[in-house]
């Protein structure tokens, strides 16, 4: 490996890709400046505490943040994308872009690897578009710009790769758009890494682009069959001419756990051929070619990995419930609101959740479900409840387990009874100096279709209990002032 003298930055560190390039550019030696919007969603990783890493809080929509998080740093990672950011996320994408590319012309960054997507030709997309645009923002900052641009990538916690799974082990019968014929040259999420990082060190002088790719041509409704295939489950496609993509895309918001902002831009681009028509990478950077059935085997063999970090507080009983059939982006439902009560008094009551004293609201359905829950043969009629000033990780409150106990900010509670899937519940406090804001919310991933229908059907009591908590909660804290949050 050659040396390289500054700091490694990397924007979007807790992205798909983001977090799993930080963690093999550590195994590789670098010193790594890992950047997120949300600095708790890099202190959740497994490798937050590694001694070659630096945190930074960088927001890529406003500008803030980056001329710190540039300081020392020789190579940055882009990785950053607004797919999830809503409808108008072309010009949020650009903004952001805007921003690193000032930030860059006034640094001392030598080259930037930036992650874009393959850009077919003929080929009319606003995400396609959004992410060539974004690589001629940066290569306005005047630095050298490395631009890899890729297609579907294989791995666990892949969007594409994870619709592909669920709508695969959920339904044996799939109504699709006849756009699933469209082809692309998916590539494994181990050779992605390892292009990205050999980037850094890649024998040119000038900017360059090139594209990412597996070595075959597979449309997405052989990669749906071969998929079935290897986890020996039978499936009949039907394309429907009519599916159109807004249909397809509520369909999939059902039988899938991916968010749905970024379903639906899945969905836009099956309308195309994702074939590539540049420089292949592979022409200068040698990598052993992984098949696809190879790459599914090695995205199913790391799924657990989703509960392998702090948010589950790397709790044993969460990773032996753990089960590859489960979706791996959860659903959630909750509530927050704004108070002028002290986080301390906040704090003070959540401690007291559950037992003899209840859950703030609604305890006659709480009630209810730890009857449906012993009449599977759970145990959540069971009233265990350690004194509240002692409460600590491993404890247990009736069927839930601590998985997560942080003094005036945090409790996560691992769901304990009988139900199709893995989920947890979470009291999170934000202390704004004037204000607070509190929030009440359940994360679900699914065991299979069982655990959608289990999720939904619970819904509009998720719904109605957690907003009835919030209020309620704050109100015994002392609260004068209550008010729905907007976050």
């Amino acid at each position: 490996m050659q040396a390289v003298t500054g700091k490694v930055l990397v924007i979007g560190a807790t992205g798909y890709i983001g977090h799993h390039l930080v963690s093999e550019l550590l195994k590789n030696q670098y010193t790594v400046v890992a950047a997120s919007r949300r600095l708790s969603r890099v202190r959740n990783q497994p490798w937050f505490e590694h001694p070659c890493l630096e945190s930074q809080q960088v927001d890529l929509y406003h500008g803030d943040g980056l001329s710190r998080a540039l300081e020392g740093v020789s190579t940055v990672f882009y990785l950053a994308h607004g797919m999830a950011s809503g409808s108008d996320f072309y010009q949020y994408e650009l903004d952001m872009a805007h921003h690193m590319s000032r930030a860059l012309a006034n640094s001392m960054v030598k080259r930037v690897v930036y992650l874009g997507a393959t850009q077919p030709e003929g080929v009319s997309s606003t995400h396609l578009a959004a992410r060539k645009a974004t690589g001629n923002i940066l290569r306005d900052s005047g630095k050298q710009i490395i631009e890899i641009r890729a297609g579907i990538v294989i791995g666990s916690g892949s969007a594409a790769f994870e619709v592909m799974r669920d709508i695969v082990s959920h339904l044996p019968i799939i109504t699709a758009p006849v756009t699933i014929q469209s082809q692309s040259r998916p590539i494994a999420l181990d050779t992605m890494i390892g292009y990205l990082i050999a980037a850094i060190t890649l024998p040119i002088q000038d900017s360059a682009t090139f594209d990412a790719s597996g070595p075959e041509v597979i449309s997405y409704e052989n990669q749906m069959r071969r998929f079935a295939r290897i986890i020996n489950k039978r499936i009949t496609i039907f394309k429907v001419p009519f599916l159109t993509p807004n249909m397809a895309t509520h369909w999939l918001s059902i039988v899938t756990t991916v968010p749905k902002p970024i379903a639906q831009s899945l969905i836009h681009g099956l309308n195309y051929n994702l074939l590539p028509t540049g420089t292949d990478l592979s022409t200068q950077i040698s990598l052993p070619q992984i098949s696809f059935e190879q790459a599914v085997e090695s995205a199913l063999s790391n799924e657990s990995d989703v509960v392998k970090n702090d948010i589950w507080g790397f709790d044993s009983e969460a990773l032996a419930r753990w089960h590859k059939g489960y979706g791996y982006y959860p659903k959630q439902a909750g509530f927050c609101v704004d108070t002028d009560a002290t986080a301390h008094d906040l704090w003070h009551k959540i401690r007291h959740v559950g037992g003899d004293e209840g859950y703030f609201f609604g305890d006659a359905l709480w009630t209810l479900r730890a009857y449906m829950d012993a009449a599977v043969g759970g145990n959540a009629l069971k009233k265990r409840r350690p004194a509240p000033d002692s409460l600590k990780v491993g404890d247990y409150i009736d069927s839930w387990k601590v998985i997560r106990c942080e003094d005036n900010l945090h409790l996560s509670l691992l769901f304990g009874m009988k139900a199709p899937g893995l989920g947890r519940l979470e009291f999170t406090i934000v202390d704004h100096g004037e204000y607070r804001t509190l929030d009440i919310r359940a994360w679900w991933h699914p065991a299979g279709f069982r655990g959608l229908l289990y999720w939904f059907a619970m819904m509009p009591a998720h719904l109605f209990i957690f907003r009835g908590m919030a209020f309620a909660l704050a109100k015994k804290s002392g609260a004068k002032v209550i008010t729905p949050s907007h976050r």
